[in-house]
């Protein structure tokens, strides 16, 4: 009976349930994108940090885990660490932001690099044949819509693109060490120091005398780089989410309360006449509560469906720039957020509509 009811009254007004469901819908895309856009921002990193192939990072004193930009090492600490027992290649990268943007440059060696990753995998072209030659990523490349030979512009300078390569391997655009360095007025200065050692159980010595040589650097294992790109372990991420899962539940309060009291004003008569009839309040509030409950789920579902539509977007779009990927395991929680916010919104046009005198209800125009 209460099922029928709740129906029956979401299809009298099909044109203000659909919009409190997209209204609704609204904010669960927002949650699920930007969770979608963090994770997946982290999740790029932490791939293309992987397919570098090595074992060992050794990062300058005051730098997080994702604040790597600039240049402040020397070359010499790749030819120290070298010498370490047990380190089979070390090489160094440069990394510079994109003006403006999340992307970022990568300058290598590339023997050294080659001798480490195993080397790119080009999908067109190849490595680079003069001073301003760049390589680029699948990613980058459909976002930009570039092929091999054809020319980019960073930094105030027209580059030709010489290769393509699958992405995946440290940034999504790389240029010759020496030539970053030159660009960035940083001749001789590398960003980070990435080892290799011999064998795995090696890695844990080598870590130890690393520390005892460079005790105020970050050192990390790849394994423990990776396992801090995640959105609990970032700061200031998980503050993020939080503000915008409380933007989602203000909205989604805002939007039910709206709609169920406006409801409950064009079903005044309808109320007297089920209170008449010996309804409770306990019924109607539940009729009220109900209603609302499924304009959260209705809601919930649509912002699913939008949130991929969304990625397909930023994929078409900007898959370099703004990596999004789908969250499941946020999937129940945004519906829990979204039907508690729903139930709040729609507790006081219920208890409006409990309160109703029946006589009062019934004599309403």
């Amino acid at each position: 009976m209460t099922y029928k009811i709740v129906r029956e009254n979401m299809l009298f007004k099909p044109m203000r349930s659909l919009l409190s469901i997209l209204l609704i819908g609204v904010p669960v895309t927002l949650i699920l994108c930007l969770v979608g856009v963090s994770q997946g921002l982290l999740e790029d990193s932490a791939r293309r940090t992987r397919g570098i192939g090595a074992d060992i990072v050794v990062r300058p004193p005051n730098t997080s885990v994702l604040s790597l930009s600039g240049a402040p090492l020397s070359w010499k600490y790749v030819d120290t660490l070298a010498k370490v027992p047990h380190v089979t290649v070390a090489t160094g990268t440069i990394m510079q932001p994109i003006s403006n943007s999340l992307t970022l440059v990568g300058g290598i060696d590339v023997p050294s690099f080659y001798k480490m990753s195993g080397g790119f995998r080009f999908v067109e072209g190849g490595l680079f044949q003069n001073p301003n030659d760049i390589i680029i990523d699948t990613y980058y490349a459909r976002q930009k819509n570039v092929h091999v030979g054809q020319s980019i512009e960073l930094w105030n300078k027209k580059w030709n693109v010489s290769g393509i390569f699958e992405a995946g391997m440290l940034a999504h655009l790389i240029l010759p060490l020496n030539v970053e360095q030159e660009m960035m007025s940083s001749t001789g200065k590398i960003s980070q120091v990435l080892l290799k050692v011999d064998k795995p159980e090696n890695v844990q010595p080598v870590m130890a005398q690393l520390h005892q040589m460079l005790p105020d650097y970050p050192i990390y294992t790849m394994r423990e780089l990776i396992s801090q790109l995640a959105p609990e372990n970032v700061g200031g991420v998980r503050e993020f989410i939080n503000v915008i899962i409380g933007i989602g539940m203000v909205i989604g309060f805002g939007v039910v309360c709206l709609s169920m009291y406006m409801a409950v004003l064009q079903r005044t008569r309808e109320i007297g006449i089920l209170k008449s009839l010996g309804a409770t309040r306990w019924f109607i509030l539940k009729l009220i509560l109900a209603e609302a409950a499924l304009l959260a789920i209705g809601g919930t579902i649509l912002g699913i469906v939008f949130s991929f539509g969304a990625k397909w977007i930023i994929l078409q779009l900007v898959p370099a720039s703004i990596p999004q990927v789908i969250v499941p395991e946020w999937w129940p929680r945004t519906a829990i957020i979204t039907l508690v916010g729903a139930l709040l919104g729609a507790l006081y046009p219920g208890l409006s509509a409990a309160r109703k005198d029946p006589i009062e209800a019934l004599a309403y125009e």
